[in-house]
């Protein structure tokens, strides 16, 4: 079994640095008792791993406090992510596996995400806590070949159905595909926004900030203008193609 240490240092702070870093006493001992430094500890914690029996666990399993989040996230248990290293999957892998359905149990592995049977198999985010409708919004991206941790992020975002599907599969970050739609961007313009370092919110506020209609943002922008040159163009009476006029003269 891969065992992941993240310090090395046998000798522990003393009680007043944990307490001053906002350690209660008795957590601070239960995490020195077990052996972590202090600033261990914290990089436990900022990754939802509050108490150090479970950081251990983790710890045993090959995850980090790096690593653990995804993990956390597809609803894993650090028994989980010992039975999957002990059959030999990477914590990424388990990680995937976990998110779509899947569970570390031998010769119980193939087919119950996308191909599952009403009446008794797995469905995909089984076991997550989901409603019918986030499993099967999960179901529609993994479906579409989009990864697990990406599938999970458009549920987290709030996506509902097969909406975020293109999106996803062009990869676009699921909270900032949310304002690239409501501004009436295509999810390929999305993506080209976002390999240009655009900011979504940032470019929302920018043509809400001229006055333009979010409804007529993607559509100024295909035009070639930007936000103070489509509130100009706006104030002449002019108007973008697809909303009722054409490009204006003089204008890009």
């Amino acid at each position: 079994m891969t065992v992941a240490f993240d310090d090395h240092s046998p000798e522990p702070e003393d009680l007043h640095a944990w307490t001053a870093r906002g350690f209660a006493v008795a957590d601070a001992l239960h995490w020195i008792d077990a052996g972590f430094r202090l600033d261990a500890a914290e990089r436990w914690r900022a990754s939802g791993v509050y108490r150090p029996g479970p950081a251990e666990e983790w710890r045993a399993a090959g995850l980090t406090p790096y690593t653990v989040r995804t993990a956390l996230r597809a609803g894993m248990a650090p028994r989980d992510a010992v039975r999957w290293n002990e059959m030999g999957r990477s914590p990424a892998d388990a990680t995937e596996r976990h998110l779509a359905g899947e569970r570390p149990r031998p010769r119980r592995l193939l087919g119950p995400v996308l191909h599952g049977r009403r009446g008794g198999a797995l469905r995909a985010g089984e076991g997550l806590g989901l409603s019918d409708g986030e499993a099967e919004s999960l179901n529609a991206l993994l479906s579409s070949g989009v990864p697990a941790a990406a599938a999970r992020a458009y549920l987290d975002a709030g996506w509902e159905g097969a909406d975020g599907v293109p999106w996803a599969v062009a990869g676009v970050n699921a909270a900032r595909a949310l304002v690239y739609r409501a501004l009436g961007f295509s999810p390929s313009e999305g993506a080209a926004l976002e390999s240009d370092g655009h900011d979504a919110v940032a470019l929302m506020a920018e043509w809400w900030g001229a006055g333009v209609p979010l409804a007529e943002v993607a559509a100024w922008a295909a035009a070639g203008f930007d936000a103070a040159g489509a509130a100009r163009a706006r104030a002449s009476g002019a108007a973008p193609r697809g909303t009722g006029g054409g490009r204006p003269d003089g204008e890009p």
